[in-house]
């Protein structure tokens, strides 16, 4: 898809609603679509949407070993609520192991930067590119938004991933959080507030899946691949 194209497609999708928008990519996605999530706040919004316009969706989930027990609660019940179709994925280390080697995660400093990129690549790039290996999606649901970082910011409903081969579509860019609350009340979904992911550190940081020196980072292999990839040791 040409630059002109995309954007094109964006001005477009930008009238549509967020049911519409999920339409327009499932009717070309050819039946390869997926939703991922880290059943952060709000992610019950997207998880609902898109079940609800596709039931058996793949719901790719990378379980890095460090998410907090309420996290883990809030995943079982929305499992159970909206019947996902869930697709974990976990990193070779376990959290224990990369604790017991490496020290943990390290903290959000910005003498910190190559650490939490090498242990994002470990404990979360490398399962999250065998689960798209696996599923080998033609469509990549998200739920980001332009007022989660800056980042984000500069994105749109529709772009093209050069890290995993997809058209990403984010439904909820232009969503605030006001907007996001009314429809958790109206259809009586949970929300989970003590989410943390120490791949990222902090909110206004990419933990890698959706920034370009993921790349760098983790080789990655086309959807399908034989090929194993072999993720960079912790500095």
């Amino acid at each position: 898809m040409t630059a002109p194209e995309l954007a094109a497609w964006n001005q477009h999708l930008r009238t549509l609603s967020a049911p519409e928008v999920i339409r327009w990519a499932l009717d070309r996605a050819e039946g390869r679509a997926v939703v991922s999530t880290n059943f952060r706040p709000y992610e019950a919004v997207l998880l609902h949407l898109v079940t609800r316009a596709q039931p058996d969706i793949p719901v790719l989930w990378v379980d890095h070993g460090y998410n907090r027990p309420a996290t883990y609660r809030h995943a079982e019940h929305l499992r159970a609520l909206l019947r996902l179709n869930l697709h974990t994925y976990l990193p070779r280390l376990s959290a224990a192991h990369y604790d017991a080697v490496y020290g943990g995660p390290p903290a959000p400093a910005p003498e910190n930067e190559e650490r939490l990129k090498a242990f994002s690549a470990v404990m979360k790039l490398e399962p999250f590119q065998r689960g798209m290996r696996e599923l080998a999606p033609r469509v990549w649901f998200t739920a980001l938004r332009r007022t989660q970082n800056p980042h984000r910011a500069g994105l749109d409903i529709l772009t093209e991933d050069p890290n995993f081969g997809t058209l990403k579509v984010s439904p909820l860019f232009y969503w605030s959080d006001a907007d996001l609350e009314v429809y958790l009340r109206e259809h009586h979904l949970p929300n989970e507030w003590d989410y943390f992911d120490p791949a990222k550190a902090d909110e206004k940081r990419e933990c890698g899946l959706h920034a370009a020196w993921a790349r760098e980072a983790l080789p990655l292999t086309g959807p399908g691949s034989e090929g194993e990839t072999r993720a960079p040791v912790p500095v």
